[in-house]
């Protein structure tokens, strides 16, 4: 049996403006390897527009997700994701294979 993997998307209005995520949206995430506050940032794109970024921080990763850190190896310069859940101030998006 696969294993699903979650992530926490974080800091919907404090960076970007605010950022309207439903259930259902596909985003892009991106490896973001000039970012000077973490090196292992990825950033989260809703259709081209960078709107958010995986957390990575004990503070920001809700339980039972995966943070930026632990799926950075796995999705290779970007791939996709798909929000199954929307928090007050977070979504959690399922990451797509393949």
């Amino acid at each position: 049996m696969e294993r699903r993997v979650y992530i926490t998307v974080d800091h919907l209005d404090d960076l970007f403006g605010p950022v309207y995520l439903r259930v259902g949206d596909e985003l892009k995430i991106k490896k973001e390897h000039d970012n000077c506050y973490d090196d292992e940032a990825i950033a989260v794109f809703k259709k081209e527009n960078k709107c958010a970024y995986v957390a990575n921080s004990v503070r920001t990763v809700a339980r039972g997700t995966f943070s930026a850190g632990r799926i950075y190896d796995l999705i290779g310069e970007e791939g996709e994701c798909v929000v199954r859940f929307i928090l007050e101030d977070k979504a959690i998006a399922e990451v797509l294979k393949g």
